[in-house]
């Protein structure tokens, strides 16, 4: 773990990086006990694979990814971008113009190691860096839940049983200079 370098992907990383998705996505479904559902699998690692797409033709403009790297191991991700439809609508687009950090993700072998919070970490520099005074950040994994409110406190909006019963979702609006200082 001592080694592990933050940095942009580049194209050769595209396949390890679609890699990952897959792992960390089927693990997270997995645990949250919803490992069936093979279509919404499906449907998120390519809502992924899409955003990592973007990435690569707007140079970063549109979506900005940061990659965490062990040796020639991809075993983390974190992105930001546009504010999601879903953040959107259930804010009743109040959020809709802010960006929204996602694909926070790190392999299961690397999971509660610190990874993460390098992601955040050197996230929350890019983001200063470009000027960026809040963003947004939403979850409907319980596990995840669990990390965001530790993290962040009470989610501004939830969502109750969202995605079925006991599967609520959260959004939290968080400002770079109270998790910079």
């Amino acid at each position: 773990m001592n080694n592990v370098e933050i940095r942009r992907p580049e194209v050769k990383d595209i396949e390890k990086l679609n890699e990952l998705f897959r792992i960390v996505i089927t693990d997270t479904f997995a645990t949250e006990g919803i490992g069936n559902k093979l279509a919404d699998i499906e449907d998120e690692i390519e809502t992924k694979r899409v955003y990592l797409e973007s990435d690569f033709e707007s140079h970063g403009e549109q979506r900005y990814f940061l990659i965490a790297v062990d040796g020639n191991q991809i075993i983390g991700s974190i992105e930001y971008g546009p504010a999601s439809e879903l953040i959107s609508k259930s804010t009743n687009y109040r959020f809709k113009k802010l960006c929204e950090v996602g694909t926070v993700f790190v392999h299961p072998n690397y999971q509660k190691m610190g990874v993460g919070n390098l992601l955040l970490g050197t996230m929350y520099l890019a983001l200063q860096n470009r000027e960026v005074e809040e963003f947004c950040l939403d979850s409907g994994y319980r596990t995840a839940q669990k990390i965001w409110k530790k993290k962040f406190g009470t989610p501004d909006y939830l969502l109750k049983d969202y995605w079925g019963e006991g599967y609520d979702h959260m959004i939290w609006r968080i400002k770079v200079k109270d998790v910079t200082n």
